[in-house]
């Protein structure tokens, strides 16, 4: 079973580092400097005593070990030791080092990303979500004004059909008094026919009891010629008489004449202004109930005509309101969708800004790592100054450890990984990774 334990910073996890910059070197005690795309080490090697990489650090010469007769056994024993723990930190400042630089141009892309987003992103997207509510508060303009045109369109069809319905309500009570008027005028009629027939029935009568009494008269007249003329030839005396009686029948059959002629005479203009009368007042009934027949038929055909119209106005207000009801149901689509991509950019925006800000946390802490290797690394310049300054000093301590140092404090997100795997002739059986946050 192998163990692999490793300590990795959330900033080396969240970057990565490059092979070639970043490549740790492990040397011995009696090997070279450690070189690397960072700065050139500043540290000399055992093999190299007088080379000197920093600048500002003067060489110095080699040291004679002949001369280490006074040096004790434990300073000699301690030596290497310390000579190790020095190429180790060596190695870890220039890893450090390195990592610093990647992480300045890192930070440096982030903030040119960083001020790409608020001079051009945030414009561009104000511009765009301003540009999308313009075109949706147009859409919505646009949609009020047909809807309040179409209920002014469904106002005046009402207003119509209502007008139309009182219209028609009018015709029929005029069809309804028409009809009664026809009643009427036809029960006058009946009355006046059963009048007429009555009174030809009566001058039928009349008639024929003239033409009686014309034959009774007649007769009367025949017998009166007979006993004159009896009278004539029985007695003679009768003569002398008879032109008076003659005259007075000649009197009374004019007279009679003159009433009969009078009373035929007016019977007969009775008869015909009554039947004038009737003629007219059945002439004036036969227009007027074709009057009222024409006035019902266009009645009818007025109401089967608003009928139409009426219909006709419930299809168009049904289909009105059809499509008013799928207008506002597309807008209430168009809204939702609108207000998905509303909601879409604002979390986009949010998430910008919370990387935004998360950048700025990052460069934070990279400031603050920057100067806690600043300060470590000028503690390693003065413990390399005064191992310079006093070569044959006994150093009866033992160096500090630097990896204790607060290297780490500054860096927010530390965890220690530890992988375990297990492998059987060549062969992974076991392969775990647990994670443990360090203490800050």
């Amino acid at each position: 079973m192998t163990t692999i334990s490793s300590t990795i910073s959330s900033y080396r996890k969240r970057f990565g580092h490059d092979g070639k910059s970043a490549a740790r070197r492990f040397v011995s005690p009696g090997s070279a400097l450690v070189h690397s795309n960072a700065p050139a080490a500043l540290y000399p090697s055992s093999n190299s005593p007088g080379a000197w990489s920093g600048p500002a650090s003067p060489p110095t010469p080699t040291m004679d070990f002949s001369l280490s007769g006074a040096v004790s056994a434990e300073f000699i024993t301690s030596r290497p030791g310390e000579k190790a723990r020095m190429e180790s930190l060596n190695d870890r400042f220039v890893i450090y080092i390195e990592k610093v630089r990647v992480l300045e141009q890192r930070n440096e892309a982030l903030r040119a990303e960083l001020d790409r987003w608020r001079g051009k992103g945030s414009s561009r997207l104000a511009e765009l979500c301003a540009h999308e509510v313009t075109e949706l508060r147009r859409h919505v303009d646009r949609l009020t004004n047909e809807k309040a045109r179409a209920e002014v369109q469904r106002d005046n069809l009402l207003v119509d059909v209502e007008r139309t319905r009182v219209k028609l309500q009018e015709e029929i009570f005029k069809r309804e008094g028409a009809e009664k008027s026809t009643q009427s005028f036809r029960q006058d009629v009946d009355n006046a026919s059963l009048v007429r027939v009555n009174l030809e029935r009566k001058v039928e009568s009349l008639q024929e009891e003239i033409m009686f009494l014309k034959k009774l008269h007649e007769a009367e007249l025949r017998e009166l010629q007979a006993q004159t003329q009896q009278q004539q030839e029985v007695c003679v005396d009768l003569d002398v008489a008879q032109p008076d009686l003659t005259s007075a029948l000649r009197e009374i059959r004019v007279q009679y004449d003159n009433l009969a002629s009078k009373n035929t005479h007016l019977s007969e203009e009775w008869y015909n202004s009554k039947f004038a009368e009737l003629t007219e007042a059945a002439n004036r009934n036969k227009e007027t109930l074709r009057a009222a027949r024409r006035e019902a038929s266009e009645c009818q055909s007025q109401v089967r005509a608003l009928t139409c119209d009426v219909d006709t106005l419930k299809e168009t207000n049904e289909a009105l309101e059809r499509q008013m009801r799928q207008m506002e149901e597309n807008f209430a689509l168009e809204s939702s969708g609108y207000q998905d991509t509303i909601r879409g950019l604002e979390e986009n925006i949010l998430n910008l800004k919370d990387e935004i800000a998360r950048h700025l946390n990052e460069y934070q802490d990279l400031l603050n790592i920057k100067m806690a290797l600043d300060i470590e690394i000028a503690t390693y310049r003065k413990l390399l100054k005064g191992e310079q300054n006093c070569p044959d000093f006994r150093i009866s301590t033992p160096l500090p450890n630097f990896s204790t140092l607060s290297l780490r404090d500054p860096v927010l997100e530390s965890r220690t990984t530890t992988k375990t795997t297990e492998t059987r002739d060549g062969e992974v059986i076991i392969d775990s990774t647990q994670k443990q946050e360090d203490p800050e």
